[in-house]
């Protein structure tokens, strides 16, 4: 045996072993605030890890709206074996593409929504309401109502997200769809002089908030928690509105094609799991779906008098010309 012979003998020796002993991967898309060092990724790659014998790993992409965009546009060859970040309103479309599989995962008696859910495809992990956020040390006179929102007076201003590009966008689209019905477009006309500007995501508009450049931003009605526990002041507040307010439910769904089908339906069991549940309300700052303990500061949060929500088919059905409303409502 020559010496290069003998070389490649030993590294083969000592680096099968190591290939070996390598970890499956299981990918999870998911959006960007999910998987930050301040969301709730980390904790929960954490947990998961160690119980599963496999390295978790979370790819960030922009929104629910663009998690679903990407598998379909990879389709089969897709190499996640889980998105989690999807909701309610995107539910039917993903279920029409065919990429996802059943997660044979018992939902009985482990989840603490306020309605009922029950899907062989989709796990609930969170859920929250969209709301108006203002700031209470700067803003005297607060709408109580959608419609005392619209009859408000021009200066007022406030910041909303697309619904074609952001979920809250989206989830307002839909709140004024329920509440005012065929009427929507004339919502969206007293509207629009307030809007300050329509952003893609939810960060830009909320950042804008927050720098002064708006009066009421749209958010959820959980986000005055994180300013309580983060920065320690209670002035941030959510306008509760006397029509309701739409709700948001997220879910998870694992691919037909994941690369590691076991492992999958670990991680969608465990979704409903206290490692994964205990995080979500001070990292993701909306309620668990399963049944976890509340922090303090989310005793001080509104409680809508309805939750307001359509049916997944509902929203397919509907989206395009909703959104093709708004569009002309705000441009007129």
């Amino acid at each position: 045996m020559n010496i290069k012979s003998l070389f490649f003998t030993l590294v083969m020796v000592v680096c099968v072993p190591a290939f070996a002993s390598a970890k499956p991967v299981l990918t999870v898309y998911t959006y960007d605030s999910f998987a930050s060092e301040w969301g709730p990724g980390p904790a929960i790659e954490k947990a998961f890890e160690e119980n599963c014998d496999c390295d978790l790993q979370f790819i960030a992409l922009d929104s629910s709206i663009g998690i679903l965009g990407r598998v379909q546009l990879e389709g089969a060859s897709s190499k996640a074996d889980i998105v989690l970040g999807l909701d309610t309103n995107l539910m039917a479309t993903a279920r029409e593409t065919g990429l996802f599989a059943a997660h044979g995962t018992s939902l009985a008696g482990r989840t603490a929504l306020p309605t009922s859910f029950e899907d062989d495809i989709f796990v609930p992990f969170d859920w929250g309401h969209f709301a108006f956020v203002y700031d209470s040390t700067k803003l005297a006179t607060v709408p109580t109502s959608f419609d005392e929102l619209l009859a408000a007076p021009e200066d007022l201003r406030i910041v909303i997200q697309d619904p074609r590009t952001a979920t809250p966008g989206l989830g307002l689209l839909l709140w004024i769809k329920s509440v005012y019905g065929d009427d929507a477009p004339k919502a969206w006309a007293a509207l629009s002089p307030k809007i300050v500007t329509v952003t893609k995501g939810w960060w830009d508009s909320y950042s804008m908030f927050l720098e002064g450049e708006a009066d009421m931003v749209l958010s959820y009605s959980t986000s005055p928690a994180y300013h309580i526990v983060a920065d320690g002041t209670d002035q941030y507040k959510a306008a509760s509105f006397a029509e309701g307010h739409y709700m948001q439910i997220e879910v998870a769904a694992m691919l037909k094609g994941a690369p590691q089908p076991e492992l999958a339906g670990k991680f969608m069991d465990f979704i409903l799991e206290d490692g994964f549940q205990a995080v979500i309300p001070t990292t993701n700052w909306m309620y668990p779906a399963g049944k976890a303990a509340l922090p303090d500061a989310f005793d001080s949060l509104i409680t809508p008098a309805k939750s307001l929500l359509f049916t997944p088919d509902e929203v397919a059905t509907n989206k395009a010309a909703w959104v093709n409303e708004w569009q002309m409502a705000l441009t007129q």
